[in-house]
């Protein structure tokens, strides 16, 4: 008992210090003692007086900390409230979890301009600082500093964070480079069904990596004689896979062609970064990618992410179900016009600037005005297709926006298998949804929203969605243990809050 109290101290000094945007080592230099003792106090393998607890809320400007309290975090949100002015979407929180894996493959600096800061990051920074990469944020807290050791201490990788996780897989790729023999522990994040990792094996072993499993564990040996002698054909065109399979030809020396790849986002941002870093990569937005490896990275680089056109998506519906005008600044339209297509087909009445260029000079942005709406459900399924069709990721979104529509909307999540189960909790909050079967769901608008008391969805996006409603619903509701939408968006709840949301952050005590 004593030592899941000291556990769940470590967790909270850990999360107050990551928020304040301070290393290890900048809290200890306050503390006046060494980052090792902090990492011990972090990971809960110290004891610590009440005066030292107190000591570290007063460094870290933390009440909570200093208060000892404990308890996942939790939404009060007081609804019908109308949003205005303009907010901007932050940076891409899988193009950003990709970047900091393929930070591995640089002997070299590297620096992320505007990195979300995110769980889902959070949790791959410890992974990082616990095999020996220095990570620290610079610039206010705003853009990340990444430095690798020479040789990378496998046996120490924090295995609680990894399993928080699914990213953890991405490591696969760039390890393979650095070492014949290594361990990850098994990936974790959303639940979302059965998620194997057979597609990323198929892709791997051509590089020479096999892997078994064995107690939570992915035991990963590496064969150099082997190579690719003819194109890669991805057998599941994901967005992970064409990363890790980038990752792994990267420093491939010779030419490496990736078929069936992802052209999505996260993957086009990840061959603007491996250009940066010296690889050349032919065909970035297509489904066949010709990576031209080089066996040695060692370059100080520069790199800002594009924004997220997820986030983008989940602003348009926070718009759209609270029957708002509001203007969604660097919007990523390339990533957004099918969903915007549908949308107009339902009625959206919104205006687009011209189209400028994000700070990484490729991916097209925009700023979206959305404005009070009447919708009617649209005649066709909603669907997802790989890009350039409909997001996965925004699917659900369109729960919440086909509740507003007059009519009924067919939503058919074929990807995931929990996910369409999920969205039935709008039902909690007087939508009208049916669960035809595991991926598909009938959505009856429009819909009078009721506020409810209620557990977070155990996935991301789903999760956001059950925010949105509660939003748009009349009276106060709760929503209980956040973690998974703190995975995924940063300060969500504040942001909300500056265009006119009214959402308090609390926890038990």
């Amino acid at each position: 008992m004593a030592d899941d109290y000291l556990v769940r101290i470590g967790k909270l000094i850990r999360d107050a210090r990551q928020h304040r945007g301070w290393t290890q080592t900048q809290l200890a230099e306050a503390l006046a003692t060494s980052q090792s003792a902090v990492n011990r106090i972090e990971r809960g393998n110290q004891n610590i007086s009440l005066e030292m607890i107190a000591r570290i809320g007063e460094a870290l400007d933390s009440e909570i900390v200093s208060l000892g309290y404990a308890g996942p975090m939790h939404l009060r949100v007081v609804g019908r409230r109308r949003l205005s002015g303009a907010i901007d979407v932050k940076t891409s929180k899988n193009a950003c979890v990709a970047l900091l894996c393929a930070s591995l493959l640089n002997k070299g600096r590297t620096v992320l301009r505007r990195v979300a800061r995110i769980e889902e990051v959070f949790r791959l920074l410890e992974v990082l600082n616990s095999i020996g990469v220095r990570t620290r944020w610079i610039n206010e807290g705003v853009d990340l500093e990444i430095v690798p050791p020479a040789e990378l201490d496998m046996e120490s990788i924090d295995a609680e964070a990894a399993i928080r996780t699914r990213s953890i897989i991405m490591f696969l790729g760039p390890l393979l480079h650095r070492m014949d023999r290594f361990r990850l522990p098994y990936a974790g994040g959303c639940d979302l069904g059965t998620r194997t990792i057979e597609p990323h094996m198929i892709a791997l072993r051509r590089f020479g990596l096999e892997v078994t499993a064995t107690e939570g564990i992915y035991h990963a040996q590496v064969e150099r004689s082997v190579s690719p002698g003819r194109p890669i054909v991805l057998t599941e065109r994901g967005d992970t896979v064409t990363e890790n399979a980038l990752l792994a030809a990267a420093r491939h020396d010779g030419t490496t062609v990736i078929r069936n790849a992802s052209s999505n986002y996260m993957v086009q941002d990840l061959c603007f970064f491996l250009e940066a870093l010296g690889v050349r990569v032919d065909g970035i937005g297509t489904t066949t990618l010709t990576v031209h490896g080089v066996p040695q990275i060692d370059v100080d680089v520069d790199y800002s992410p594009s924004e997220d056109p997820v986030e983008a998506m989940s602003l348009v519906a926070a718009a759209v179900v609270t029957e708002s005008e509001l203007t969604i600044r660097r919007v990523p339209i390339e990533f957004m016009e099918i969903e915007l297509a549908v949308l107009e087909e339902m009625g959206l009445d919104h205006d687009r600037s011209p189209e400028y260029n994000a700070d990484n000079g490729r991916t097209r942005l925009v700023d979206l005005t959305v404005r009070p709406s009447k919708l009617e459900a649209p005649i066709d399924k909603i669907h997802p297709m790989p890009f350039p069709g409909l997001n996965i990721d925004n699917v659900p979104f369109f729960a919440a926006i086909a509740a507003t529509a007059q009519g009924k909307t067919l939503i058919h999540d074929w990807v995931y298998d929990n996910r369409a189960i999920y969205l039935t909790d709008l039902n909690r909050l007087g939508g009208r949804l049916q669960l035809l079967d595991p991926h598909r769901v009938l959505v009856e608008g429009p819909t009078r929203w009721r506020a409810a008391e209620m557990m977070c969805p155990p996935a991301l996006r789903p999760a956001v969605v059950v925010l949105l409603a509660m939003m748009a619903a009349e009276g106060t509701s709760v929503l209980r243990n956040v973690y998974v939408i703190n995975r995924g968006y940063e300060d969500l709840a504040e942001r909300l809050n500056s265009i006119g949301a009214q959402i308090e952050i609390f926890r038990d005590i």
